[in-house]
């Protein structure tokens, strides 16, 4: 129901008609800017918002900032809808307006962005969104290309192949209005080759894993000081780190004297155990640090072992990699590519 001029106003901003906190939000912001602004919009609306305006009487501070704060959230969710984040958009709506004003304002905001397809690559570089489309059908890249702006359309087309920028020209250029049921496929499709490629990069981003590989390539003195920081607030953390950061195929990059040193502490059953299961490269290593009866025996005890439990093997060698941490703690142990020349042993 239209308010009558100089009708008093509610007091819950929820209870405003929309063209009332739009002749608000105009005298909020002051003429310069409220000139800007009507200057943007149709003339009807502009002579609907004036008359509004003329007939506000007092807005009370505290109901001119609301409505201020209320459109900076909606152009906000409005910015992250259109560019494809609507869960965004969502949640910047229901945690600051009342949920019926934001289920409200939602269902207007996403009429919107359904007036614009492939609106979900609208925030990709140009770069990316490339690399992500440029193996589609070329009628496929065509179609994304037209619901792009000229300028990242152009960026796209100048990264294809020769052969596949005219196939994507020619179609653009015999393009007619294409059926919405065809593009929303298309969408989908796209939409979800995306998620999957996230989940993917997503999934293999980060972990145990990546830090031990980044630490496995740090000098020693910066893994340990990052090791003895991270224990004191996190032992087992740090526990999984070291046990993937030096794996028992890592002992070929042992020198000849620190495996010497580890086979001291290694009864032969074990260390044929451990073997089992090892590299050629890495069975050699250990030969050749051996007496030559030793490591006869040692082949033996492997090629008479028969069927063992690969949990047996596995433990069987992360028992040797505890001994040659501890060694190499301790310095006895030098592992190449590891530490700096002031802890190289001469």
């Amino acid at each position: 129901m239209p308010r009558k001029p100089h009708e008093k106003l509610p007091d819950k901003i929820e209870d405003i008609e929309g063209l009332t906190k739009a002749a608000i939000l105009l005298l909020a912001v002051g003429p310069d800017q409220a000139s800007a602004i009507l200057k943007s919009m149709e003339p009807e609306t502009v002579e609907e918002v004036t008359r509004e305006l003329a007939g506000l009487g007092r807005v009370p501070k505290n109901l001119q900032n609301a409505v201020i704060e209320e459109f900076y959230n909606i152009s906000i969710a409005s910015q992250f809808a259109a560019e494809g984040n609507l869960d965004y958009a969502k949640n910047v709506l229901k945690s600051s307006l009342d949920p019926k004003v934001a289920e409200r304002v939602l269902a207007q905001i996403q009429t919107q962005v359904q007036k614009t397809p492939f609106s979900f690559l609208q925030r990709a570089e140009s770069e990316n969104l490339l690399t992500f489309i440029q193996d589609e059908h070329p009628q496929t890249i065509a179609l994304i290309v037209c619901h792009l702006p000229h300028h990242k359309a152009a960026e796209i087309l100048a990264g294809l192949a020769l052969q596949k920028q005219i196939e994507v020209i020619k179609r653009i250029a015999n393009m007619e209005q294409t059926n919405p049921e065809v593009i929303r496929e298309v969408e989908k499709g796209l939409e979800s080759r995306l998620a999957n490629m996230l989940v993917q990069s997503m999934e293999k981003a980060g972990g145990v894993p990546t830090v031990s590989e980044i630490l496995n390539l740090a000098d020693r003195a910066t893994e340990k000081s990052i090791l003895e920081g991270l224990e004191a607030e996190d032992p087992d953390l740090v526990e999984q780190i070291r046990r993937l950061m030096f794996v028992f195929e890592d002992i070929k990059s042992v020198n000849d004297k620190g495996i010497q040193a580890v086979l001291k502490e290694v009864e032969n059953d074990e260390l044929a155990l451990a073997l089992k299961t090892a590299s050629q490269e890495l069975q050699e290593k250990i030969y050749k640090n051996m007496s030559e009866r030793a490591a006869q025996l040692i082949k033996e005890d492997i090629q008479f072992m028969g069927p063992v439990k690969v949990s047996d093997v596995e433990s069987a060698q992360q028992r040797i990699v505890d001994i040659v941490r501890r060694l190499e703690e301790a310095g006895e142990v030098v592992i190449q590519g590891r530490g700096g020349d002031s802890e190289l042993l001469v």
